[in-house]
Formats: C-alpha cells, sequence, structure tokens
C-alpha cells in the first residue's frame, strides 16, 4: 500500500512540476509574436494488479500524456486572409501616391495652363520680343513638366520592381523554410513540446507569407502543410518536404506577372499582388502622358505648319519628340513662332494664326484633359485610402481575436501557478505520508 502511494504520489509531483515549467513557459513568451499558449493534458495511469486476478486493475497516479497548443485554424485563415488583404491595399496605395507625386511634383498642369496664358499675352503684340520669349519659356517649361513627370514614373516604377523581386525572393526563402519545417514535424512525436515548438514556427511563416502572396493552405494529420499560391486554384509553392519556386517578369511597359516553375499564377492578394496593381497604374498613367504630350505638340505643331514666323519664312515645328519623354523645344529662337497667317510679310502683326492656335489649344481641351488626369490619380488615392484603412481594421480585429483565443492570459497563468504548486506540494505531502506509513509498519514488533 505505502509502495503504491510513493508511486502515485511521484508521478503527481511529474505532472505539476511538467506543468509548471509549461506555466513557465507561457508567461515568459506571454509577449512572443506567433506563441501560441500550452496546456499540459494529464491522464491516469493503469496496471494490471500484483495479484494477477482477471479484471483487476491498478491505479499507479498519472502523467503527462501530450502538451496542448490552443490553436484555432478558423481564425488563423481568417488572419491570414485579411493580412493578404489589407497587405494589397497598403502596396497598391504606395503605388498610387507615387504616380500622385510624379504627375503633380513635376506641375503639368500648372505649366500647361501658363504656356497658355503666355500665348494669351503674345496676342496683345505679337511682334514683341520679350512676349515672344515669354511664350518660348513657357514652352520649354511645360516640355521639362512633362519629362520630369514621365522620369518620376520611371523611378517610381523601378523603385516597385526592385521591391518586388525581393519580395518574390523572401517568398522563396520562406516556402523553403515550411518545407523543411514539415519534415521536422513528420519526424518529431504527437503531443510533445518541441512539435508544439514546430507549429508554431509554421503558422507564424504561414502569416508573413501571407503578407506577400495569397495562399490557400490545407494540413494533413500530423500537421504538414500544403501551400499554393494565388487563391484555391492557384499553384503548389509548398508540398511535403518540396518546394516549387515563384518567379516574376518584367514586361517591356514595367508592368509585372508572376510564375510557380513557368506556370503563370495571379495573385490576389498580398503586397507582390499590390505591387503588380502600382505598376500597372503607373504603365496606364505613363501612356496617357504620353497621349497628352502627343496631343499637344500635335495641335502647336500644326498651327505652326500654318503661319508664318516674324521673318515672313513658313512656320516650322515647336516642338520635337513622341511623347512625355522626349518632349522638348525644336527651336529656341521666340521669332520663329508662327503668330500670322501663312503668307504674311516680315513684321507682320496680324495674330490670326496665334489666334487660330489658342482656340486649337481651347477646343482639343488639352488643359481640361490634364487636369481630369490629375484628379483621377488624387481620386484614386483617395479611395484607395479609405479601403486601406478600412481592410487594416478588419486585419486589426482578427488579429486582436486571435490572440485572445490563443495568446497567453498572464492572470490565467498566475492562477495556474498557484494551483500546480499546491498540487506539487499535496503529492509531496502523499510520498511523506506513505514514507510515515512505512517506517510505522517495519517498527511494529
Amino acid at each position: 500500500m505505502a509502495a503504491d502511494m510513493l508511486t502515485v504520489g511521484l508521478s503527481g509531483t511529474k505532472v505539476a512540476r511538467g506543468a509548471l515549467e509549461i506555466t513557465a513557459n507561457n508567461i515568459a513568451n506571454a509577449s512572443t509574436e506567433g506563441y501560441v499558449r500550452r496546456s499540459a493534458v494529464a491522464s491516469e495511469v493503469s496496471a494490471a494488479s500484483i495479484s494477477m486476478r482477471p479484471g483487476d486493475i491498478s491505479l499507479s497516479g498519472a502523467r503527462i500524456s501530450a502538451i496542448h497548443r490552443n490553436a484555432d485554424m478558423f481564425r488563423q485563415a481568417e488572419v491570414r486572409r485579411t493580412s493578404s488583404d489589407s497587405a494589397r491595399a497598403a502596396s497598391e496605395l504606395n503605388g498610387l501616391e507615387n504616380i500622385e507625386s510624379a504627375v503633380e511634383g513635376a506641375r503639368v498642369f500648372d505649366l500647361l495652363v501658363g504656356f497658355e496664358a503666355s500665348l494669351s499675352e503674345l496676342a496683345a503684340d505679337p511682334t514683341d520680343p520679350s512676349l515672344r520669349a515669354a511664350v518660348m519659356s513657357a514652352a520649354s517649361n511645360m516640355a521639362g513638366s512633362f519629362r520630369i513627370a514621365h522620369d518620376s514614373l520611371d523611378a517610381a516604377a523601378k523603385g516597385l520592381q526592385f521591391e518586388a523581386n525581393g519580395e518574390v525572393e523572401e517568398v522563396n526563402i520562406m516556402t523553403g523554410e515550411l518545407a523543411r519545417i514539415n519534415l521536422r514535424i513528420g519526424r518529431t512525436a504527437e503531443g510533445t513540446s518541441e512539435r508544439a515548438t514546430l507549429l508554431d514556427q509554421r503558422d507564424g511563416l504561414l502569416e508573413k507569407l501571407s503578407k506577400k502572396v495569397d495562399v490557400q493552405t490545407t494540413f494533413n494529420a500530423i500537421g504538414q502543410v500544403e501551400v499554393r499560391a494565388g487563391g484555391a486554384s492557384g499553384e503548389l509553392i509548398v508540398q511535403g518536404g518540396s518546394t516549387f519556386a515563384l518567379g516574376a517578369t518584367t514586361a517591356a511597359d514595367g508592368t509585372i506577372s508572376f510564375d510557380v516553375g513557368g506556370a503563370a499564377v495571379t495573385l490576389g492578394g498580398g503586397s507582390l499582388a499590390g505591387k503588380a496593381l502600382g505598376l500597372q497604374a503607373i504603365a496606364d498613367t505613363r501612356s496617357s502622358l504620353d497621349t497628352l504630350a502627343s496631343g499637344i505638340m500635335n495641335t502647336v505643331n500644326t498651327a505652326q505648319g500654318n503661319g508664318a514666323a516674324l521673318n515672313g519664312a513658313s512656320g516650322q515645328p515647336l516642338f520635337s519628340g513622341t511623347g512625355a519623354s522626349d518632349m522638348r523645344l525644336a527651336f529656341t529662337n521666340g521669332e520663329g513662332l508662327a503668330t500670322a497667317p501663312a503668307g504674311s510679310p516680315a513684321g507682320s502683326t496680324n495674330a490670326g494664326n496665334l489666334t487660330s492656335l489658342r482656340s486649337a489649344m481651347e477646343t482639343n481641351g488639352h488643359a481640361q484633359s490634364v487636369s481630369n488626369l490629375v484628379f483621377s490619380i488624387s481620386a484614386q488615392v483617395a479611395g484607395k485610402k479609405v479601403t486601406s484603412e478600412a481592410l487594416d481594421a478588419i486585419s486589426s480585429s482578427a488579429r486582436i481575436a486571435l490572440d485572445q483565443q490563443s495568446g497567453v492570459d498572464l492572470d490565467q497563468e498566475a492562477a495556474n501557478l498557484m494551483r500546480f504548486q499546491q498540487a506539487f506540494q499535496a503529492s509531496g505531502r502523499v510520498m511523506q505520508v506513505a514514507t510515515e506509513i512505512f517506517d510505522t509498519l517495519l517498527g511494529i514488533r
């Protein structure tokens, strides 16, 4: 009897000590990102009776049969989904803000309006050298603003492309780590502290990965994960201990596309999807700027060709180039401005052709088109800010819900410390009583 009590008491101290270690580990990792609270699962230890009679069972105390990890797969999946959406919106917003900064910083609209104003001033005295010089200066500034805007957009695109390629490398590093964790999970016993640590690492990597790409996960019975990029119909990037590399290809217009092992994949979430959307917006804006610059050059050069310069010669194109990237003045002398109608003599004060140019500029609505482009960009930025803030709030709520469910509650852990310490002391007292009983029996004469 005393021996049985010693066994029971000893097993109780082992269980209490193990539970205390787990509780202490929870407290130590309360602020550790990605840590999931553990708890000890205790079970009775039973064996056949010493008397070996059929049906007799001898209870021999307790043992820690498993370490329970307080994880919620649904909440974890929700955190990954909302984090992916939030990262995509934030990344796309960054690209749109770069576009807004490029176009507004170049002052394309202001300098176009300034060019039209200089033409109006020249109409008062078409032969005035200073007014002609002012028109040339305004035209040069306007052309420069288009080039600056174009170059700024190119710089923004290169920045996004560099970041995207860097994130693709990060994704491939993370998938390699996930594959290694899968292999290690397969080699560890279920319900152990080592398995719980590996599962924490697995879930932490999945959350980080979801911020780069939208992932679809499938878990097997022992916790190994299979990962697809691009949603449920996407391509496998992790399967068991194998990985499939994500790749990125930059097109001639600066846009970026993704593939896995040569198979095209469309990302719907994560910062990489946002960067792809940002690069597409940059390409669209660059195309719009080229169209606007080309339209202005055509309008002015056509009017120049229909008029006569100050020296009576036929008007020559004022601008050279094919778009915003190479829009420049074809000549710098203000005398070359064809303000008079074709065939007019040198020094003509007839501003008929200048009037036609101003009318063509107004009819074609170049200034309004530039204004519409700037307004459209600003509206997209404002709208995406609202979306990004909303998605960020949703993501934060999902994270809070997960932390509340699987995180460490210090008050509860403090109570557990007292409970398991008392259990340890009680088991020690059982062993003490067993010893006293055994000594008493030995002392009987």
